[in-house]
């Protein structure tokens, strides 16, 4: 997996064969600023994009075979005893009311350098059903977080963030809710070089702008009914700059921003699961204490935590449910919830790629 925050690969190697996914090694590779600079560049229309995008999707390729092959080194584990490769790709254009989703990847590549059968393109075939392509981890969440006593809401924090809410006896619902980590780690790494702001130290000695706030938060897709989703299309760091009067200082825009994704999520809740007795907390945001007191401040009726109080590493999380979506495309099972992503009905979601 390799989200929106543009930060690098997460590889998990996880075994199916139990009732829940068993994790059995895990791998992360940092992306070069150079990578990262030229993934973002092509967010925008640029000139040679077509040319661009290619050699970046081969170069990516590469680095996700470096980063599988050194996990199964560590772990000991042999390439002919891997089922497939779940690779989300990097997506650099999420435009589903224009019919696609793009995630730069070079599947045929991948398979080539690791001799491992490839499942990618996940989202498009939810797309052609009419949904959103987003999000699509509320199915593994379901399969695999759901309590039968206890109304949960997984909240999973990266470049954006998504919730699912698991009420016992009742339909899943599941949308993305605003940004994450996009603008905190955009905003702080413009001001201080810094990558994140670790454990919101930074945006804690701030203090929230009322003003500022309120205006972001009449973004019409705070409004917008579910199913929805949203990445750098509608939120960027130029739709950030454009929105902050000369008058206010940095670290107070960080703190506004901490409060804005922490608004975002609580507010979703507190209006489509308002029953909630539990949110769990995974990807990047978990470890932002200051995003975290945040959270559980705007929902005083449920106790928020991160999915690791039930025994799942909030870093995983998102990378296991890719695998999962593989499994359930060779299976020749659903991956999809129309439910949650506006799709006419189940889909099998992605692309095989042989080895």
């Amino acid at each position: 997996m390799s989200g929106t925050s543009l930060d690098g690969i997460d590889a998990a190697l996880c075994d199916f064969s139990g009732d829940t996914p068993r994790l059995i090694g895990t791998s992360y590779q940092p992306y070069p600023s150079h990578l990262s600079t030229a993934l973002l560049a092509l967010h925008k229309a640029s000139e040679n994009e077509l040319h661009k995008a290619q050699t970046l999707s081969i170069e990516l390729a590469s680095r996700y075979a470096e980063c599988v092959n050194s996990l199964l080194k560590n772990a000991n584990v042999a390439s002919t005893d891997i089922a497939a490769i779940g690779c989300h790709g990097q997506t650099v254009r999420h435009r589903p009311e224009s019919g696609y989703s793009l995630q730069l990847n070079a599947p045929a590549w991948l398979a080539e350098q690791t001799g491992i059968t490839v499942v990618s393109d996940f989202r498009n075939r939810d797309i052609a059903a009419g949904g959103q392509g987003a999000p699509l981890v509320p199915a593994f969440h379901d399969h695999t977080l759901r309590s039968a006593s206890t109304t949960r809401t997984i909240v999973n924090i990266g470049g954006i963030a998504n919730l699912t809410v698991l009420a016992p006896n009742a339909p899943v619902i599941g949308f993305d809710c605003g940004p994450g980590n996009l603008l905190l780690n955009s905003w702080i790494q413009h001001h201080t070089g810094k990558p994140y702001d670790a454990d919101g130290q930074w945006s804690q000695s701030g203090a929230v702008v009322p003003t500022l706030l309120a205006k972001w938060l009449a973004h019409p897709f705070f409004t917008a009914p579910p199913p929805k989703s949203c990445g750098r299309e509608q939120f960027d760091f130029e739709w950030l700059v454009s929105t902050i009067p000369g008058n206010v200082s940095a670290v107070d825009v960080q703190a506004t921003l901490c409060e804005l994704t922490a608004q975002g999520i609580s507010r979703a809740i507190q209006q489509h699961a308002p029953s909630t007795q539990e949110v769990l907390i995974c990807g990047g945001g978990a470890h932002n204490t200051d995003l975290m007191t945040r959270i559980a401040n705007g929902l005083p009726q449920a106790s928020v935590l991160s999915t690791q109080h039930i025994g799942v590493d909030p870093d995983w999380v998102e990378a296991i449910a890719f695998a999962w979506l593989a499994r359930q495309t060779l299976s020749q099972q659903p991956g999809n919830l129309p439910n949650v992503t506006g799709a006419s009905g189940p889909r099998i979601l992605g692309t095989i790629t042989l080895a």
